[in-house]
């Protein structure tokens, strides 16, 4: 489905000046990991997006995703050894792209087996290409007891900054919840949309004990869109800078109090560039993400 059938201000000459105020509209500050690395608001996530290969024409197009994405003052970009060629994709690609002191490099161990957990990091090390990475998770939380000393270790030899867990379509909250009370985590990564806000306790607990939350499936795996179908966005989105459905999303997701950063997944370099006007602007506070909830409801 594409976004662009779905903007809320349809008249070329409505979007066009929007597109155009977007440019003056102050950057949303970045926050602040536990490392002290500071993180956009807006990410970058791979899953499905960027599992290409022997594509010419696609590598260029996820290639002009990531220049638009750090044009625009992007930093994380998240991926995981499940995402297919992911790592590898961007391994080849982040080399051509001028992003020095500004890509924040996410990825996670996947894997049952406690053995297969150090060859899996040092295999996604060498496939993006770096030194070392900013943020390690335990991609749904399997195996976590084997891999969280794993992810200790190397925070400790200084080749991660933060490292935490991961989960995904609105399940094991309750264990999420657990490692947070009982671990020392820096980061969650957890789903949160509007569709999908059961996450909600596990935020406010994250914010008690000082852990990051990255965002996955702000979009709902594109079932926002769907829902809101050829609608105009509300006239009073303007109160917070937004221009479109995709910015209406995201600015609801990163203005909770709790959030550190969103990482909407894309391969169309225009659908780049809507997300990351979200990242400018004012943000709702908490009166008007009341109403876009309740406006969202009644869609």
């Amino acid at each position: 489905m594409d976004r662009r059938r779905f903007l809320a201000m349809p008249p070329a000459l409505l979007l066009s000046a929007a597109v155009g105020a977007s440019a003056r509209l102050a950057p949303v500050p970045a926050r602040r990991l536990p490392s002290g690395a500071m993180a956009p608001p807006i990410g970058l996530g791979t899953w499905l997006s960027f599992d290409v290969a022997d594509d010419y024409p696609q590598i260029r197009r996820r290639q002009e995703v990531l220049r638009r994405f750090f044009a625009a003052g992007g930093g994380m970009i998240d991926s995981s050894p499940m995402y297919g060629h992911a790592e590898w994709l961007l391994g080849q690609l982040l080399p051509e792209l001028a992003h020095q002191g500004r890509l924040l490099a996410a990825t996670k161990v996947w894997t049952p087996f406690d053995r297969v957990g150090p060859d899996q990091l040092e295999r996604s090390l060498a496939l993006w290409g770096l030194p070392r990475f900013d943020v390690l998770l335990v991609h749904n939380l399997l195996n976590w007891r084997a891999h969280l000393p794993l992810l200790r270790e190397w925070k400790a030899a200084g080749r991660v900054r933060d490292i935490g867990v991961s989960t995904s379509h609105g399940r094991m909250h309750d264990e999420v919840a657990d490692l947070i009370r009982t671990e020392s985590l820096d980061v969650i990564q957890i789903t949160y949309n509007l569709a999908d806000r059961r996450a909600e306790p596990v935020l406010e607990l994250a914010a008690e004990h000082g852990v990051a939350v990255v965002i996955n499936r702000p979009f709902d795996a594109g079932g926002l869109f769907r829902r809101v179908g050829r609608r105009r966005l509300p006239a009073w989105a303007a109160e917070f800078d937004c221009a479109n459905w995709a910015q209406f999303f995201l600015k609801w997701v990163v203005s909770h109090p709790a959030v550190t950063c969103a990482i909407p997944a894309t391969s169309n370099p225009e659908h780049m560039d809507e997300n990351m006007g979200a990242g400018l602007g004012r943000l709702p506070d908490a009166e008007q993400r009341r109403r876009m909830l309740a406006h969202f409801e009644r869609l």
